[in-house]
């Protein structure tokens, strides 16, 4: 069968931990990124050659980073690229448009999954079913959770060693008291994972969405007409042809903070603290910090601290925190875009300081990357290499600087930055100039083919 890979999400639920520009799939919160576990789980339902990623512009360079840094190499036309979101269903029929025909494994890139053999043969089962039904996943259920959406079992259709049932109805994330019937009933939790055949989709869009035809048709040029919708609202809601296939594995879609307060072991006193953090009397508490952080005499509270923005909530509330992503949006705050850290094709940059007038940001190059040949109008920039072998172009003089050695870029001058070494770059630029956002930027040459 061939995989698609879903990384398009914005992980608006984990400000400020995630950013638009680097959303929860991208975050090393459990070591590896959730998208390189995903595509590690990937290959074994299918080889690399059959593996599709569906993002968008902004994060391909993340996606080929974090292929890179695990060894695992898919071909770079199956980093398919939409060209607005729209939801599950018109990325699904993008990389289906692209991929061809067969069996597709759809996966979301940001979920903790524990792989098992039951979830392999769970697979296997939803193949031999596929050329009948779409075939959605549940996990069974351990505890009645408000952040998750479910379904109904109905009729069985398969008895094997793994079962399948026809899909009574999906039921939306359910409050407490509900979701305790839930579990009583046998429902199961909505992966958002799903297998299907490609003919027997085709024949369901005709039924019940004719008009998502178009991105099957014409591909991404059919994205400005089509609705934007997902998969289970789109398709699944509206077929009498859906199967689901449960599976015994832990899972988790990491949705919030309390669902990461899940996923790691407990001290003494029920916390979780991934950072430096001191605490006395203090239990059941989350905190995440990027600085030393006193705990005293507190309970259940989730603590998020990054390089620009401190989040405190009540446990239990965290699905809240989209809320407050919200505000931030509408008021057209920058700190829902990116971090202080802003990861870029060749490496990052850190914002160090900002005041009116200048900007200081420490540069990492990686080995073998340099920057687009560009310039700037409103700002000149001084640049010292603290770490590393730096090439440097400015107006057509090159000049190598080592660790200690600066220069100096005019306004308006054409420069690039290279790392010809074998160890990344690090420099602390000096920006000076009246106007200092980053779309003061004139690329004229650029590796990475941005504008």
């Amino acid at each position: 069968m061939k995989v698609v890979i879903l990384a398009g999400g914005k992980g608006t639920r984990l400000w400020p931990l995630s950013r638009e520009s680097m959303p929860k799939q991208f975050l090393k919160i459990f070591g590896e990124s959730l998208f390189q576990k995903t595509v590690k789980r990937a290959t074994l339902l299918s080889d690399l050659k059959d593996i599709f990623v569906v993002t968008n512009k902004e994060y391909r360079f993340r996606v080929l980073d974090d292929l890179e840094e695990i060894g695992l190499k898919i071909p770079e036309e199956n980093v398919i690229l939409e060209p607005k979101a729209k939801s599950t269903l018109p990325a699904i029929c993008l990389a289906m448009k692209i991929a061809g025909d067969g069996k597709f494994a759809v996966l979301p890139s940001d979920q903790v999954v524990g792989v098992n053999e039951k979830y392999l043969k769970a697979f296997k089962t939803a193949e031999v079913l596929s050329d009948r039904f779409l075939i959605t996943f549940g996990i069974k259920p351990r505890k009645p959770h408000t952040g998750y959406g479910y379904i109904k079992p109905g009729e069985k259709i398969f008895a094997g060693e793994v079962e399948a049932f026809k899909v009574d109805n999906f039921k939306e994330k359910p409050k407490k008291e509900v979701a305790e019937e839930f579990l009583k009933m046998g429902y199961l939790w909505n992966s958002g994972m799903f297998l299907f055949d490609k003919k027997n989709f085709v024949e369901e869009l005709k039924k019940h969405l004719p008009e998502m035809l178009k991105v099957l048709e014409d591909g991404e040029k059919a994205y400005d007409e089509v609705q934007e919708i997902s998969v289970d609202h789109g398709l699944l809601e509206r077929s009498d042809k859906v199967a689901v296939v449960p599976m015994e594995v832990e899972w988790s879609d990491v949705g919030s903070f309390d669902s990461i307060y899940d996923q790691f072991q407990k001290d003494g006193n029920e916390n979780v603290f991934l950072g430096e953090v001191l605490s006395l009397n203090s239990r059941r508490n989350l905190a995440m910090t990027e600085k030393l952080a006193v705990l005293l005499d507190v309970e259940d509270l989730i603590l998020i601290d990054t390089e620009d923005a401190l989040l405190v909530a009540k446990r239990g509330n965290a699905e809240k925190v989209k809320k407050i992503y919200e505000i931030l949006k509408e008021r057209k705050d920058k700190r829902v875009e990116i971090h202080r850290i802003a990861y870029r094709p060749w490496g990052s940059y850190l914002l160090l300081e900002e005041r009116n007038g200048y900007k200081i940001k420490k540069i990492v190059v990686r080995p073998g990357k340099r920057l687009s040949l560009q310039r700037h109008y409103h700002r000149s920039e001084h640049w010292i290499v603290v770490s590393g072998t730096a090439r440097i172009l400015v107006d057509g003089r090159e000049v190598l600087l080592r660790k200690g050695e600066s220069t100096f870029v005019p306004a308006g001058s054409l420069h690039r930055i290279e790392n010809p070494g074998k160890i990344p770059l690090e420099i602390i630029e000096v920006q000076i100039g009246e106007y200092l956002e980053e779309d003061d930027i004139e690329r004229f040459e650029d590796d990475y083919g941005r504008c």
